[in-house]
């Protein structure tokens, strides 16, 4: 089968496409032929070797075989099932996320029967339904689950036109808080339709410098710092950065005070979130963000242009 291979950390340009064994389904598992997936920043810095630290995770001095095929967010079809599978069955239209083994760049991809897979939206394509895995799930994930955001907040989403961003804008509005989204002046009408309450253009004012006005300062791209937002932040604020180990830390050492405080942590199994954001999206109250779409054969390019940063919502890539 055809998959987008990297064998050494760099630039764009060392992810080629290339045949690969066609993965074979153990009695646990489910086999995809996979129709489209997505480029995301996360991947590109999985493709440079970045951050530093995440080298342990996936390779130190070049990737490990089970991560040369990137790709963690795909749609498609089950084309076969194993033994003790009884979830899914051949012919389901399904999306999901591949987790810690990628491999979604590729005309096939296998994953276990209790992994992060559920039945697509039956009212968007394979390309949409891609769109709406990660980005969607783990907005989820810090707003409900995390944060269980509610009427009489206010949350500012910082990078609220990229993937994450806009499914935060839109998923803090739906359990009823006031949204303040950042962006760049090219994405304000954008993110205004989203439905955001208020729209800051980052090149013309600076939120930090807005005192005690945000419950949640929720930064999607990394480009703030609890420190800096912490005078932006209400009593008892919460800052949730979706980037950083650094992060991780802090949130363990604001925990177990009073106050403002640093929420972390990791989306890992999407099962629950997939069919509530399947939900949202088949009743036409979550709004799919596509930006470009290449065909697998221009994968490098997908990578260059999201390396821009300049993306507005998602990347995908067409590979059925």
């Amino acid at each position: 089968m055809r998959a987008a291979v990297h064998t050494r950390f760099g630039s764009p340009d060392v992810v080629g496409i290339a045949e690969v064994a066609k993965p074979i389904p153990r009695k646990n598992d489910v086999l995809i032929k996979v129709h489209a997936s997505t480029v995301t920043t996360a991947e590109c810095g999985m493709r440079k070797g970045e951050p530093a630290w995440g080298r342990l995770i996936i390779g130190l001095r070049r990737p490990r075989k089970k991560l040369r095929v990137l790709g963690l967010e795909i749609a498609g079809v089950v084309e076969s099932v194993g033994a003790e599978v009884s979830r899914f069955k051949p012919g389901d239209e399904v999306f999901g996320f591949t987790g810690f083994s990628a491999g979604g760049h590729a005309e096939y991809v296998r994953l276990p029967e209790t992994g992060s897979l559920a039945r697509k939206p039956a009212n968007k394509t394979f390309a949409e339904s891609a769109a709406a895995v990660d980005g969607a799930t783990t907005a989820l994930f810090f707003l409900r689950t995390k944060l269980g955001v509610r009427g009489g907040q206010r949350v500012l989403v910082n990078g609220a036109s990229g993937s994450i961003g806009t499914y935060a804008v839109q998923l803090a509005k739906h359990f009823g808080a006031e949204v303040i989204g950042v962006c760049g002046p090219k994405n304000v009408e954008l993110v205004r339709s989203l439905g955001a309450d208020e729209v800051i253009d980052y090149t013309e004012r600076d939120f930090t410098e807005d005192l005690d006005a945000y419950d949640v300062v929720f930064d999607t791209v990394g480009k703030s710092s609890f420190a800096r937002s912490k005078r932006a932040l209400r009593a008892n604020g919460r800052y949730v950065p979706t980037t950083g180990l650094g992060n991780i830390f802090r949130s363990l050492w604001t925990s177990p005070r009073g106050g403002k405080k640093v929420v972390a942590g990791m989306s890992v199994d999407k099962n629950e979130a997939l069919v509530f954001i399947r939900e949202l999206i088949e009743a036409d109250e979550l709004r799919i963000v596509v930006d470009r779409s290449y065909p697998l054969e221009q994968i490098a390019e997908a990578h260059r242009y999201v390396e821009t940063g300049h993306k507005r919502g998602n990347v995908v890539i067409s590979v059925g």
